[in-house]
Formats: structure tokens, sequence, C-alpha cells
């Protein structure tokens, strides 16, 4: 398990915060570096489990997911149930958001922009 207050990509782990969602264990992609760390990547967090929603469907104590944009601090933070994951991860694993991946020169301009900075 990673360290809160880190960014992981499964192979390195770096000092990372979310202005938003202070000392969370991130993860993201093995397919980005952190080593320098490139920020490049949706990532994904263990959340602490729900108090208060606004939501009438996720009930106190439902254990949470945070998503967020690891290039900025202070980026957005939005907060998953787990079940809410793993529809759109089944999904996902199903091929049904295959039609929204980057082609091959969207990728290489990424990989461009990435060398630049």
């Amino acid at each position: 398990m990673t360290e809160a207050g880190t960014i992981s990509n499964g192979v390195t782990t770096k000092p990372y915060e979310n202005l938003n969602a202070p000392g969370l264990a991130w993860r993201k992609s093995s397919r980005t570096d952190l080593d320098p760390i490139l920020k490049d990547c949706v990532i994904v967090a263990e959340a602490p489990v729900a108090q208060g929603h606004p939501h009438p469907h996720i009930a106190d104590g439902t254990r949470m997911v945070a998503l967020s944009d690891d290039k900025d601090p202070a980026a957005p933070v939005l907060y998953f149930s787990r079940a809410e994951f793993t529809k759109f991860l089944d999904g996902a694993a199903a091929g049904e958001f295959d039609h929204l991946r980057a082609d091959e020169a969207e990728m290489e301009r990424a990989a461009a922009a990435v060398a630049v900075a």
C-alpha cells in the first residue's frame, strides 16, 4: 500500500499532495513515468468513507474512490463510490470506451509535449 501524501505508478513512489484532498495515497498508470515525475495522467486514490454525502444514494460509511488530474496540485477531485468506479472499470475492460482512446498521432504529440516540458 502506498503511503499518504504520495503518488505511485507501481514501480516508483514520490511525495505528492492534491490541495483539495490532502493526505491521500494517489496511484497512476504504470505506463507513465515518475522518475522524473511526469504530470500526464489521471490519478486515483482510496478516499475516506462517505459521511454526509449530498447525494441520497451515497450512504454514510460507503467506501469511496477519488479521481483527479496530476498536472495541477489544486485540481478538482471527483469522488465515486467503489460500486460506481467498479462499473466504470468493467465497462472500460469490456471496450465500451475504446472510441475515446488517443490515436497514434495524438500519443506521439503528447510524448513530444512532455519531452519539451
